[in-house]
């Protein structure tokens, strides 16, 4: 059950471009959300929802010893990918074809589970966060950044978007813990949870 959130508000792939805009750097700015999130660094990242790497390669160039995993449902989008990550040198992304709720990935493989303005599009919300918990190891990290849900310049529907209230409960109802939300961002929530240390 889903609360009256019955599908997700897909991206229109025919908007690639706004994924390219330099303008997203001024308020969804990587290196602030890298910041809370890169400690160690991670080894292994998986960054769901890659698109074109908004995250994945500013990500992957911090992780010069590591690698980003990088899933999309789209192989249109996948194959763009591909072509940015040439075009930038970057030799650590790989990119992955995914299903929403199945990432063909390795139980406990993944230091940091990554989806950024994804949340609000996930048609089984409880089933993605399970699918996020089990690709992470034992203490590990998932970061959910969505719209807030307020009037923004730019960004879905005031209707589709999920309060970040919800997004917690949804955690914790899949397992994760110490649920802490940080504000580096102008339009967005960020939220991080770990995967308890005995799971």
């Amino acid at each position: 059950m889903t609360h009256g959130h019955q599908h997700g508000h897909k991206f229109d792939i025919a908007n690639l471009d706004k994924l390219r805009d330099p303008e997203r750097l001024r308020y969804l700015n990587p290196e602030a959300v890298w910041s809370v999130i890169g400690a160690g660094p991670p080894r292994v990242l998986v960054d769901i929802g890659v698109g074109l790497g908004f995250f994945a390669i500013p990500f992957a160039r911090h992780m010069r010893e590591g690698i980003v995993f990088g899933c999309d449902i789209s192989a249109e989008m996948l194959n763009r990918l591909q072509e940015v990550l040439e075009a930038e040198g970057v030799s650590n992304v790989t990119p992955i074809h995914s299903e929403e709720v199945r990432i063909p990935l390795g139980d406990q493989l993944a230091d940091v589970v990554f989806m950024s303005n994804l949340h609000h599009e996930l048609d089984h919300p409880e089933a993605s966060l399970d699918e996020c918990r089990r690709l992470l190891r034992p203490g590990g990290l998932l970061v959910v950044i969505d719209w807030k849900p307020e009037e923004t310049p730019m960004g879905p529907p005031l209707e589709v978007r999920i309060a970040p209230e919800r997004v917690r409960e949804q955690l914790e109802a899949a397992g994760f813990q110490a649920v802490t939300r940080h504000d580096p961002l102008p339009y967005h929530y960020f939220i991080t949870a770990e995967k308890p240390g005995g799971c």
